[in-house]
């Protein structure tokens, strides 16, 4: 295999660092075609320049882009020469070399006067940059170029000015990154913020909501806590990408604000969070959609808790609770759940239905004496047993229990007063 193959098998990843700039730098107009002299040893040189740059020896990459350049007279390899001299902060002979290079030329070298223009800025040469730059813009009229100008005003605190030049920037391609460095130099240095916003906002209009104009919008309303701001933002950022993040933010928005009719309808519309939205079903006593979303959870996650909800829900929402169909699928169902999943909420609820129907009151007890031994002080739990008991005919017992349930929940609770009574009436009867 000769060299150039090799290079293509071993260098590729840093051949397209290479390629890549090459398609990057802005290529100038040129008098005639440029004649690239042919090199026999030029593949082994790039192999040097880059693997000195990968490994930042860029004084040795320069040298060997100089050879390269000396050689072939591909412009190229100066340009990369002379970028390797800028990335390791030899400002000096950068400018040197420019200066030198385009005194000699009548023919403008724009990428030239850019490695120039940096190498002053780094050296807070501003005023001579600035005439550069200005210079150059005058040849190129090209966005980067309108960039550089207003990257000079802005270190020198002259944002007006700096606006002028990202304004023109803008107005060529609409570069959201563009507007993004506009945006903060008006809200940030010259506290025009509504002029901020509404340039972004105009962008959102005419060319849609990407992750760089929104995000930067939505920081610009959190500054100013205009929550209708940030909650119409994060809608258009999840419309576009459904991030879970922006659906978080959404999800506290409308939590602060308590509009959970409009809460339900964002996670109806999108499912970004089905277990919150159960539980929406639930808190506004939805339980025919709430038993519909368990069987989801539970067919997509095999998790017995949502199968055991699913079929509460069901129960909940049935019109005819006394239907025997309806009550033995609750009650098929959750025996099923409470072989492996001891949650006494099941256990109780299971136990208390039987004791409540009539369909197996001794069984229904040990269900929910299975409960308590989890949560033996739960208020609900010790009235689901005093009610097995009273039907039963354990009215003492029965009542007994019930007073330790007034103690913690008061009497003030329909289904509790009603046990109450019906218990008292039953010690009535026992006594005569």
């Amino acid at each position: 295999m000769n060299v150039r193959g090799l290079l293509m098998v071993k260098w590729v990843p840093i051949l397209l660092l290479l390629l890549l700039f090459f398609g990057c730098v802005r290529h100038e107009p040129q008098p005639q075609i440029q004649a690239i002299q042919p090199f026999a040893q030029e593949d082994e040189y790039i192999m040097y320049a880059l693997d000195a740059e990968v490994n930042q020896h860029y004084v040795d990459a320069s040298r060997y882009y100089d050879t390269l350049y000396e050689h072939t007279h591909n412009k190229e390899y100066l340009y990369r020469s002379i970028m390797m001299l800028l990335d390791s902060d030899h400002n000096d002979e950068v400018i040197a070399r420019t200066t030198q290079i385009l005194e000699k030329t009548s023919t403008p070298l724009p990428q030239l006067m850019r490695f120039k223009v940096a190498a002053l800025m780094k050296q807070d040469r501003l005023d001579e940059a600035k005439k550069i730059a200005l210079q150059l813009l005058d040849i190129t009229k090209e966005e980067g170029d309108y960039l550089l100008v207003s990257k000079i005003y802005q270190k020198e605190e002259h944002y007006n000015m700096a606006i002028k030049y990202l304004e023109s920037a803008y107005a060529i391609a609409y570069n959201e990154k563009v507007l993004d460095t506009l945006a903060v130099t008006l809200y940030v240095n010259l506290d025009r913020k509504e002029d901020a916003i509404s340039y972004l906002e105009t962008h959102n209009r005419l060319h849609g909501c990407s992750q760089i104009v929104c995000s930067r919008l939505a920081g610009f309303y959190s500054n100013q806590n205009n929550i209708e701001g940030m909650l119409s933002i994060y809608l258009r950022m999840y419309e576009n990408k459904k991030d879970p993040r922006v659906a978080e933010a959404i999800i506290n928005i409308y939590r602060y604000k308590q509009e959970f009719p409009q809460l339900i309808m964002f996670l109806e519309k999108y499912h970004a969070n089905d277990k919150m939205l159960l539980q929406l079903y639930v808190n506004a006593q939805n339980y025919k959609k709430a038993a519909q979303l368990a069987k989801k959870i539970y067919d997509r996650s095999g998790e017995s808790t949502f199968l055991g909800q699913s079929v509460i829900f069901e129960y909940e929402a049935s019109a005819d609770k006394e239907n025997p169909a309806v009550l033995r699928n609750v009650m098929r169902t959750l025996k099923e759940v409470v072989l492996q999943n001891e949650d006494p909420l099941f256990l109780n609820y299971l136990g208390y239905l039987m004791i409540d129907h009539d369909l197996g009151v001794e069984e229904g007890i040990a269900y929910v004496k299975r409960a308590l031994k989890v949560e033996p002080e739960s208020s609900f739990y010790l009235d689901s047993l005093a009610w097995g008991y009273y039907k039963l005919g354990r009215c003492r017992q029965a009542h007994d229990l019930m007073q330790q349930v007034i103690a913690t929940l008061g009497k003030d609770d329909e289904e509790v007063q009603e046990h109450i009574n019906a218990i008292e009436r039953c010690l009535e009867e026992q006594s005569r």
